[in-house]
């Protein structure tokens, strides 16, 4: 459906972006996972190295702001809102400004990383998976 790349992006796998909440473990799990995913589906080098980054960016972010769960969406948005439009643009030369893409991009993360990245916490909360998950960390 072309949801994936491009300028606008809609990627389920981001609501996931939200686990560093539970799990400190989820950091390098995001990280490897996004760096596995892009390079193993052909995206350019660059790609793979810096959208892995912006992912790493928006984990670590998310873990250090763990407690307020509603902001845990906004660190993955805002790192790839910011560093998947420079990718577009200098490494797939995609025709357009970069602010366009900036708000295209953001808004594919506001929905995949917020709306289901929050619907995503509550699924994990009401289930107790959080709690797993938590308890897990604390005998870490």
């Amino acid at each position: 459906m072309g949801l994936a790349s491009g300028a606008n992006q809609l990627r389920l796998s981001e609501m996931l972006t939200v686990l560093p909440v539970f799990s400190g473990a989820a950091v390098p799990g995001l990280f490897v996972g996004c760096f596995l995913a892009n390079l193993l589906t052909g995206s350019a080098l660059w790609d793979v190295v810096f959208g892995s980054i912006a992912t790493l960016l928006g984990a670590l972010g998310t873990r250090r702001f763990r407690r307020y769960k509603w902001s845990a969406p906004l660190f993955p948005i805002l790192s790839n809102a910011v560093i998947v439009p420079f990718i577009l643009q200098y490494v797939y030369k995609a025709e357009g400004i970069y602010f366009y893409f900036m708000a295209t991009v953001g808004a594919g993360e506001i929905l995949s990383c917020g709306a289901l990245g929050i619907l995503f916490i509550k699924l994990l909360e009401r289930t107790k998976v959080s709690e797993r998950l938590e308890r897990l960390e604390r005998t870490i």
